[in-house]
């Protein structure tokens, strides 16, 4: 069965658009109740988190009354991260979690995420399942069945605490000058929460969403402001997340920029001389850098790729019983505390390898030398097939052939945006940026003809 509504991380596209729109919203809330209420008892319960979209209003009130139609009582958390949703649908015994958010992407888009009992995503057979019940409809409980929704006030605190849990009771923070960059999303309120009252000196900025301006130049994904930031207060480290706190970029108090695969390299190493790191192994996506294979190789570790998504990460790492894993994006996973990505524990682990080594970030965030890589992005318009197209292929081939021994070139549809991604890493300048202009030069044409 093909997917109509899911992609790689749940549902997503602009809002009050198909198929992201309050009517689809309701159905999609029904069908997972029916697939969560199985036993036709009124003992199911399902808790619902959004980041600070405006409309995320919307879609809460509309997973509600779709949820609560079959009989599924619900739980509301209002604004907390996505790893906070995984978190308490587990220690709430929850059938269900649901996180409304659109990540990373501008705040006219929005999404749904699911987590299951485990407090981990869904597998692609429930999301198939569920899908072929969004497709039969509504099928409402009798009047005296109707589930119940009421609001949860300390799912935040609930959540800070865990984070505050993660971080070894020796490692003090009280002197570190953090600057914690919240997106202005789902974080704003818990990440200097937490920083604070495990002693840090902390400089809060992307704490003021108005629901229009979730990741606007600001973020993960536009670190600027943050790194200014860091240089200007002489911060010591920058914690830059995304809207829903599940990404991280380090930044040194240099101002440069770390993302996943430093991290990633700096906490296996740590964790492997420790001991702790499961198998000697670490779990990344084909977008990693090859540097970081290479790093680990070197001492001793193996790096298994998945396909790109954090939930297929998740999936590896669950299936080998490896314990740390992650993308070049920034999504880290350690699953000793988390059922998923989550930016901020992320970065007290950076936090508690500067105060341990006693070195500075700038020391910590070239763990490995990096390949050249270069990432472009082609928007496609919807109905568009342009991989499909002839001459695409052709050039494809040929920057394939041009890179046999000497690089990668790796070119996907993005499971969350109508986008063609196309990277190439590779050690000569010249023919890494000769053949990523090839192929994306191709992918314009053919989508704009």
């Amino acid at each position: 069965m093909a997917r109509k509504f899911f992609g790689t991380d749940g549902v997503r596209g602009t809002a009050n658009q198909y198929p992201m729109t309050a009517e689809v919203a309701l159905r999609i809330g029904a069908a997972v109740g029916r697939y969560f209420r199985n036993d036709g008892t009124n003992r199911h319960r399902v808790v619902i988190g959004k980041d600070t979209r405006l409309s995320g209003y919307m879609f809460e009130n509309a997973l509600t009354a779709g949820l609560t139609s079959t009989g599924m009582n619900v739980f509301l958390l209002g604004p907390v991260p996505t790893p906070a949703v995984g978190l308490l649908t587990n220690s709430m015994r929850a059938d269900l979690g649901v996180m409304i958010s659109a990540s990373h992407n501008p705040a006219e888009d929005n999404g749904i995420k699911f987590f299951g009992p485990d407090g981990f995503k869904l597998s692609d057979e429930a999301e198939l399942e569920i899908e072929r019940l969004i497709e039969d409809g509504v099928e409402p409980v009798q009047a005296t069945n109707i589930g119940r929704a009421r609001r949860i006030d300390d799912g935040r605190f609930r959540y800070i605490e865990r984070i505050k849990s993660s971080l070894p009771r020796a490692v003090p923070l009280r002197g570190v000058k953090v600057v914690v960059d919240c997106a202005n999303g789902a974080a704003h309120r818990a990440a200097p929460e937490a920083l604070w009252e495990l002693g840090a000196e902390v400089i809060p900025v992307g704490v003021n969403p108005n629901g229009l301006n979730i990741n606007k130049d600001c973020g993960s994904t536009q670190p600027r402001l943050a790194c200014e930031t860091v240089v200007a207060h002489g911060a010591d480290v920058g914690i830059c997340l995304d809207g829903d706190a599940d990404r991280v970029m380090i930044i040194d108090e240099k101002g440069n920029v770390a993302d996943g695969d430093q991290i990633m390299g700096l906490l296996a190493t740590r964790w492997a001389d420790e001991g702790r790191l499961n198998c000697g192994v670490l779990v990344a996506t084909v977008m990693s850098n090859l540097g970081l294979e290479r790093h680990l190789k070197d001492k001793g570790l193996r790096l298994e790729r998945t396909a790109v998504g954090d939930r297929y990460v998740v999936e590896a790492m669950r299936k080998g019983g490896y314990n740390l894993g992650g993308e070049q994006s920034g999504h880290i996973v350690m699953t000793d505390h988390a059922t998923t990505g989550d930016g901020l524990m992320a970065g007290l682990q950076f936090l508690a390898a500067m105060v341990e080594s006693g070195q500075l970030a700038s020391d910590l965030v070239n763990t490995f030398e990096t390949v050249p890589q270069m990432l472009k992005n082609v928007r496609y318009a919807k109905g568009q097939a342009p991989l499909d197209v002839n001459a695409v292929k052709s050039v494809i081939a040929d920057s394939e052939l041009a890179l046999i021994g000497k690089g990668r070139l790796l070119i996907r549809k993005s499971g969350t945006e109508p986008l063609i991604r196309v990277m190439v890493e590779c050690e000569d300048s010249a023919l890494l940026k000769t053949v990523v202009d090839a192929v994306v030069d191709s992918i314009t044409e053919a989508v704009s003809t």
